[in-house]
């Protein structure tokens, strides 16, 4: 078979026809065929092509399927664009270099099949497929992210071999709406599978559930062999509950003269007293079965379900699940892994909503495709909301496709096949009609479809919210703008006209060192009627595992080859442009709130505290307030200690009770401690923990840690001592512990909101990284050493001045800069120092353990951290700056042997100690080219500018701005 023609399919040319969206395929259904198939995984013949119409001869070599070539050592490697496609051909057209991959294997099928119906499932294949048995044409199939079926019951005979060939198409006309921000890939990216049923067989089923214990079950039966017989029947079963046949449906089928003898219909009620509700919060789920009677009794076909009882609905400007506004805090997911690209595994799926649930989410955009189909069942399972999105982007081309006649069966075939496939999730609460498409009558074509097939869920699609957030008429019951200012929509809440729900598909951009303001926009949030949260764009850093030395791949052989978000030596993670496409977006695909192993990234813990179901708060001095802040349970599942933090005296932990409260409930409970006379500054913290093991959690995960200070420090003036101060004849600081004088620091390695903001080209035209200091004077007053300099950019000076004191152990270092006014908006004010080698172990008072900034903090509680330096640094893809902790106190930087340094800030400062300089991390373009400093290089910040989210979309807020003007800090520095 390997050098049959590929003709007539291959004649029809489907790659450059919009219209054709199929042929051959059977429709859409949502039986699950998944149980009893015969999996056709694993290795097959391959070869790749330079075009669809190229001759298939020459020689072969394998393919893991499911998987893409691109990642399987072909010649074709991923490429990354984001709006602009990775060609020039308009569409419909595609490129006459079309890599092509044929796929050819040998099924044995089951003798014990002969009579019975026979269907092939592809998973999904990237972008155009076509399917040959024994050389004959089978049937053809787009959307690179749904499964096509087809009926080989004519085609193969059981008991004998059949050689299956599947040809993938990588361009396309469908290619221009599969235009999302993500690597180019081409193959078949989720499993294939052959199974067989009775020629009487369900064709399609569908649930509805509702939190008033109702369920309806309407089932579509089909015979294979045309007309059904007579007699047939269908059963249902509900956890041990039989279903009734709904007498009134059936006496409307049988007077209605349009009903088809080859397409019959049956309904199965029952209400269930006293129900289970779903919710993401509570997510209960029944068992369904749904059984097919020929006329004798015997079961021809079976289908199971899980079933969730929940209503979803939108009142007002309220989007309500079982009658309650609910937030949503959701993010946007992609299918993705290092090694296999667009392919992942039901332990991957598990593994990332395990990780959300942990981190306070509760739900997901299916970012910008149906995703695979375990991931709906596991949202059943651990409790998320879906907005479920179709497979349509044509970010290039949105304006032009979207009115385009010949694109209009692809736009409604795509929402309708998602629909029918997800339909009976009870995790899926809104359908997407896509993303990022413009806004025209394909979209309203297939809005409509979803709203008369499918009136239970509302409907949302962000080209469409656009053009008017209030606007009834557009093709979206929800207003979902993204990146929208988080004062234009508290503005739009609070003007009158609102009429439906807002909620941004995406906000917060997690590109690089980033989430900025996430605190502010949920305490707005929260507290606005008519916001009700949004999706973090996005989960992952789509870093492809890549092997230095030849720039391939790492593909299904790196497994182990990365740990903690780092990649192993002599590997890195791949963005845009590092396997040579010549039109890429560069480091823009790593935007996740986890790096690509799946490693948390600090914004986790940031916004884990921001959806705490526990909240903490002072009352008066009688104690303090608990509150539950659920939406659908009380605490009981929930276990907690408390915590009490003191700036000179450790801490000391209490057994918690937490109150027994109801959603939106709270209770007044008693301080648990007896606050120390001294100790300085205290801090309580409710640690909360899971209380049992849960499907996404083990006893004894912590939740979340909510904190309050209950006593403020109090200043300490230390008086000076006889010593001398050293400095050299640059009015620099010597210092035994001290590789590098302390100076000042204006610049930091820019994150990625610094660079695509705009900010890092303004800082770089003022020369803020590449200040010239030239000293100016050097005076003795009695002990203390007065150094003044100035730094010289391109279009300003800073006058930095620095007092050296001798105090009881150490040294105080007074300081102030002043800016000039042209200087409005600099990265950081402060000083810059680098240590001797040796000092490995951090040890500081104030926010931690993870990484935090001014403008992203709430996650992390005041307290003694302990942390080795080398860890303190956060691997974001492209260098940066990172590895800051907000608000320090003191900390203490150590060698095995105790011996050291001690910084003490006048007050909390941003710090950060790593083993790179600011310039290190600025011309690096990926880790693997940074080699670490032997001594540790200490920033201590006066004022740091905040991170923002300006890569895309808003920055940070002006009160996270550092100002020009005189600054002041101060700090002591001491040796262990």
């Amino acid at each position: 078979m390997s050098d049959a023609p590929l003709d007539p399919l291959i004649a029809l040319r489907p790659w450059e026809a919009p219209e054709v969206t199929s042929w051959g395929r059977l429709p859409m259904n949502a039986v699950d065929r998944r149980s009893g198939a015969l999996p056709l995984d694993g290795d097959w013949r391959f070869r790749l092509l330079p075009a669809p119409d190229a001759p298939v001869g020459g020689s072969w070599s394998t393919s893991y399927v499911p998987g893409v070539w691109t990642l399987q050592g072909t010649d074709d490697l991923p490429q990354y664009t984001n709006v602009r496609m990775p060609y020039t051909e308009f569409p419909p057209r595609s490129p006459a270099a079309n890599p092509t991959g044929v796929y050819e294997r040998e099924v044995d099928v089951p003798a014990e099949w002969a009579g019975r119906r026979i269907v092939l499932q592809v998973g999904a294949a990237e972008s155009v497929l076509l399917v040959h048995v024994d050389g004959r044409p089978v049937g053809i199939s787009k959307d690179s992210h749904l499964a096509a079926e087809f009926d080989l019951s004519g085609v193969v005979r059981p008991g004998e071999r059949a050689a299956v060939r599947l040809t993938v198409v990588k361009w396309s006309d469908a290619s221009h709406i599969e235009d999302q921000d993500q690597w180019w890939h081409g193959g078949i990216t989720r499993s294939v599978l052959l199974y067989a049923t009775d020629p009487l067989y369900l064709a399609d089923v569908t649930v509805r559930a509702r939190h008033d214990g109702d369920l309806r079950v309407d089932c579509q039966v089909r015979d294979a062999g045309g007309p059904l017989p007579q007699g047939w029947y269908v059963t249902g079963e509900l956890d041990g509950r039989l279903l009734a046949q709904d007498a009134e449906f059936d006496r409307i089928n049988a007077e209605d003269e349009r009903v088809s003898d080859f397409l019959g219909e049956a309904r199965l009620r029952v209400t269930v007293p006293g129900v289970r509700t779903w919710t993401a919060e509570t997510p209960e789920l029944y068992g369904l079965t749904v059984r097919l009677h020929r006329a004798d009794g015997t079961v021809a076909d079976t289908s199971h379900h899980r079933v969730g009882f929940r209503d979803v609905e939108i009142v007002g400007r309220d989007l309500l699940v079982n009658g309650e506004r609910v937030f949503i805090r959701g993010v946007n997911r992609h299918d993705f892994h290092p090694l296999t690209g667009r392919t992942v595994s039901y332990d991957d799926m598990r593994a990332d909503l395990v990780l959300l649930k942990r981190f306070g989410f509760n739900a997901i955009r299916t970012a910008h495709y149906p995703n695979d189909p375990s991931l709906y069942d596991l949202a059943d399972e651990l409790g998320f909301y879906v907005v479920d999105e179709a497979d349509i982007e044509s970010h290039d081309h949105a304006h032009e496709i979207a009115d385009d006649p010949r694109y209009l069966n692809a736009f409604v075939d795509r929402v309708s096949r998602m629909v029918l496939r997800d339909k009976n999730h009870p995790s899926v609460i809104v359908w997407s009609l896509g993303n990022e498409s413009d806004y025209g009558a394909n979209h309203d074509a297939a809005a409509g479809w979803v709203r008369r097939h499918d009136p239970t869920r509302p409907l949302q699609y962000e080209g469409a919210a656009k053009r008017g957030w209030a606007d009834p008429d557009l093709a979206s019951d929800i207003a979902c703008p993204m990146y929208a200012p988080l004062e234009e929509c508290v503005a739009h809440a609070l003007s009158g006209v609102q009429t439906k729900p807002l909620i941004q598909c995406e906000y917060s951009h997690a590109m690089g060192n980033s989430n900025g303001t996430l605190a502010d926009h949920w305490a707005a949030i929260e507290a606005t009627p008519g916001l009700q949260g949004g999706f973090i764009w996005e989960f992952w850093d789509h870093g492809i595992l890549q092997r230095v030395n030849d720039g391939r791949p790492a593909g299904r052989g790196g497994a182990g080859l990365y740990d903690r978000g780092v990649a192993a030596p002599g590997h890195r993670w791949a963005y845009g442009g590092d396997f040579g496409e010549p039109y890429h977006d560069g480091a823009f695909i790593a935007d996740g709130v986890v790096f690509p192993d799946r490693t948390p990234k600090p914004v986790l813990y940031e916004h884990r505290e921001l959806a705490a179901p526990v909240r903490l708060k002072c009352f008066r001095h009688e104690g303090l307030v608990v509150s539950n802040h659920q939406h659908f349970r009380g605490l009981d599942w929930l276990a907690a200690e408390w915590e009490l933090s003191l700036a000179d005296g450790g801490s000391l932990t209490a057994p918690a009770e937490l109150p027994d409260l109801r959603p939106g409930e709270t209770a007044v409970v008693p301080l648990p401690f007896e606050l120390p006379r001294d100790g300085g500054e205290a801090w309580l913290t409710l640690r909360v923990r899971t209380a049992e093991d849960l499907p996404w959690a083990p006893r004894g995960t912590e939740v979340c840690a909510p904190q309050l200070r209950l006593r403020a420090a109090e200043p300490v003036e230390e008086p000076a001592v006889a010593a001398r101060i050293e400095v050299d004849g640059d009015g620099l600081l010597v210092h035994p512990l001290l590789a590098v004088a302390p100076t000042l620091s204006l610049w930091r390695a820019p994150t990625d909101n610094d660079e695509l903001g705009g900010m890092a080209a303004r800082w770089r035209a003022w020369g803020l990284d590449t200040l010239v200091r030239k000293p100016v004077s050097v005076d003795r007053d009695g002990v203390s050493v007065t150094v003044v300099a100035e730094y010289a950019g391109t279009t300003g000076v800073v006058r930095h001045r620095q007092v050296f004191t001798p105090v009881e152990g150490g040294i105080r270092v007074d300081e102030e800069a002043e800016l000039p006014d042209e200087w409005d908006d600099v990265a950081r004010v402060g000083s810059v120092f680098e240590t001797v080698a040796g000092l490995d172990l951090l040890e500081w008072f104030g926010p931690g353990p993870w990484e935090s900034y001014p403008d992203r903090s709430a996650g992390a509680p005041v307290g003694h951290h302990s942390v080795p330096v080398d860890a303190l640094f956060t691997p974001y893809l492209r260098p940066q700056e990172s590895g800051g902790r907000h608000g320090v106190r003191r900390f203490t930087l150590s060698a095995p042997d105790a011996t050291g340094l001690q910084v003490t800030l006048d007050e909390p400062r941003q710090v950060s100690v790593t083993r790179h300089r600011a310039e290190d991390l600025t011309a690096a373009a990926h880790h693997d080219e940074l080699v670490p400093r032997p001594g540790c290089v200490v920033h201590l910040d006066a004022a740091h500018r905040g991170l923002g989210t300006a890569s895309c979309g808003p920055d940070t807020f002006p009160s996270y701005l550092v100002p020009p003007g005189v600054h002041r800090w101060s700090w002591t520095l001491r040796a262990l």
